[in-house]
């Protein structure tokens, strides 16, 4: 419309007759014409060029000025008009997210869900220095990840994420890219994202969220998919906490939940049936962990089938009634596990009706509703996306911790005893760090050492580099070789290539061993004791004068 609209300008400024200084006929150029109608048309207004203009001139002036205010506010209209277009929008992020996606140096996840979940995992991710690349469809879920105050840059796009397209964009085939965690609300979109991951990139690790049998069947039958059951995790964790307080305290302490403390472990749990209060995938799950190690349940729910081992059922709603008719005075415990918030917290008050010293466990079903059950004076609370999210980022920065549990679960409980009062010296109010360390490329120095002939035990890299008698708040906790993981080894395990090691640290002692891993003069002179000459000119003079430059043994 602007060429069109020009054109007639021109054209017809340049054809009307007009006169010069001496009266005699005068025809406009075309460059004048351009020249004057372009001023004309933005309504700055020069004045009359080369020469005043005739009435047939100052005619088609007045036209061309109408026509061209009315076409630039046409073209601007039209112009915004299109910069608010929502597929141009979508366009435009989708182009930035993949720029920025593709200039990514350091190693990150894709993370396909920004729920409570997803937000929850993105957070622990970046206190963990990583980097996460996140897609989600809900637009304002990614308008509110810009507004987090992470350690490192999170990319979002609002997208599908189990379309194909969408992965790659994110990176999925990027270099750097470790692994895809799929926690969409639906569970066919987690099916078919970590099916899509296999295909795009068979490298990486898949993690899925799941809480049905019939998606954890078919992902079971992926090769590489790691399957995150809610409530299986949940239920193992309530087990341990019965059956092993102390080890669950431990286990809870190493990931940071909130209320665990190494000073107050969990009392024992007292003898007796326990109430679960909803029998869906939750209490299902129960009800089969505490069978293992034959903890009796009493299950209240108004439509209850495929029982199991349970010794009682009570078909009915859970209120004071059925509570007594369960006999709540003298249970052990209450789990409170409904798909309902509202429903939860009723129970809790019909619970508190009772004089009894069992523990209340409540299944918390939306983040938003936190205050109320901070407020409803229980043991413990199961949210969903916290156990998922909490579960997730230790087995990302820390695959073998689960080995590490296992294990202490499986042999004698003084171990555990041992193990917990050795972190309390140790670590008393400092929150710890799990430090997983790959001996390979990222760990120059020990290779380097190896090379050099040195043995490197686990006691050379947790002490002190700056006093060499001091060793470090860091506590071996497991080494894998080749495949086989052991548990609490021994300071003088020598380490090798490719082993794992799994410590628990403080975030300044974990600074100082990855420090002594890439440094090989300072991982030197804690296995020898001689501090090298470092730097050109250090190095010449002890070449020179090599009586001036000599260390002593420490």
């Amino acid at each position: 419309m602007m060429i069109t609209v020009y054109a007639i300008g021109i054209i017809g400024m340049a054809l009307m007759p007009g006169l010069d200084a001496d009266g005699n006929p005068h025809s406009m150029s075309l460059f004048h014409a351009f020249y004057f109608f372009t001023y004309t048309a933005t309504t700055t207004g020069f004045g009359e060029i080369p020469y005043n203009f005739t009435d047939e001139q100052r005619l088609w002036t007045i036209i061309c000025l109408y026509m061209g205010v009315i076409a630039w506010l046409y073209a601007i209209g039209s112009i915004i008009k299109l910069v608010q277009n929502p597929y141009l929008v979508h366009a435009i992020a989708e182009w930035r997210f993949t720029r920025s996606v593709q200039r990514i140096w350091s190693p990150f996840y894709i993370v396909c869900g920004f729920g409570d979940t997803g937000s929850l995992l993105t957070r622990g991710i970046s206190d963990h220095g990583m980097m996460a690349v996140i897609i989600d469809s809900d637009e304002e879920r990614i308008k509110a990840l810009a507004l987090r105050d992470y350690r490192v840059t999170m990319p979002g796009l609002c997208a599908d994420a189990s379309v194909p397209v969408h992965l790659v964009n994110a990176g999925i085939k990027h270099p750097k890219c470790l692994g895809v965690i799929a926690l969409m609300a639906d569970e066919d979109l987690n099916q078919k994202i970590a099916v899509m991951a296999r295909f795009l990139n068979p490298e990486i690790k898949v993690i899925c969220r799941t809480t049905s049998p019939r998606h954890q069947k078919h992902f079971i039958a992926i090769p590489g998919v790691t399957i995150i059951n809610t409530f299986e995790l949940f239920a193992s964790q309530l087990r341990r906490a019965v059956i092993a307080p102390k080890l669950h305290t431990l286990s809870e302490w190493f990931i940071g939940a909130r209320g665990f403390s190494l000073d107050k472990p969990m009392q024992k749990m007292r003898h007796g049936h326990w109430i679960l209060c909803g029998y869906g995938r939750m209490g299902s799950c129960i009800q089969r962990e505490f069978a293992t190690v034959n903890i009796d349940t009493v299950v209240v729910d108004p439509i209850v089938e495929h029982l199991g081992e349970v010794r009682q059922s009570i078909t009915a709603y859970a209120d004071a009634q059925s509570l007594a008719e369960a006999d709540l005075e003298n249970a052990a415990g209450l789990v409170v596990g409904t798909g309902s918030d509202a429903d939860n917290l009723g129970i809790l008050l019909h619970a508190h009706q009772f004089r009894s010293n069992a523990l209340l466990i409540v299944r918390q079903n939306q983040h938003e509703n936190e205050l109320a059950f901070n407020a409803a004076s229980v043991d413990l609370i199961m949210q969903a996306s916290l156990v998922t999210a909490r579960n997730i980022l230790r087995y990302l920065i820390a695959p073998s911790m689960q080995h590490v549990i296992d294990h202490l679960e499986s042999v004698d409980p003084k171990i555990t005893v041992g193990l917990l009062d050795k972190l309390k010296l140790s670590f008393a109010d400092v929150k710890p760090h799990l430090l997983s360390v790959t001996i390979g490329d990222d760990t120059p120095a020990v290779i380097a050492a190896s090379e050099n002939g040195l043995t490197i035990r686990i006691a050379d890299i947790i002490r002190d580099p700056n006093k060499h008698d001091r060793e470090l708040v860091c506590v071996p906790l497991a080494i894998t070789r080749n495949s086989k993981t052991t548990v609490l080894p021994s300071a003088s395990e020598a380490i090798l290539k490719d082993d794992v090691l799994l410590f628990c640290a403080t975030m300044r002692d974990v600074r100082r061993v990855q420090t002594t891993l890439r440094s090989p003069q300072r991982l030197s002179y804690l296995i020898t004791g001689y501090e090298e000459p470092s730097g050109y000119f250090f190095k010449w003079l002890h070449r020179m004068f090599p009586h001036l430059m000599q260390t002593e043994k420490v």
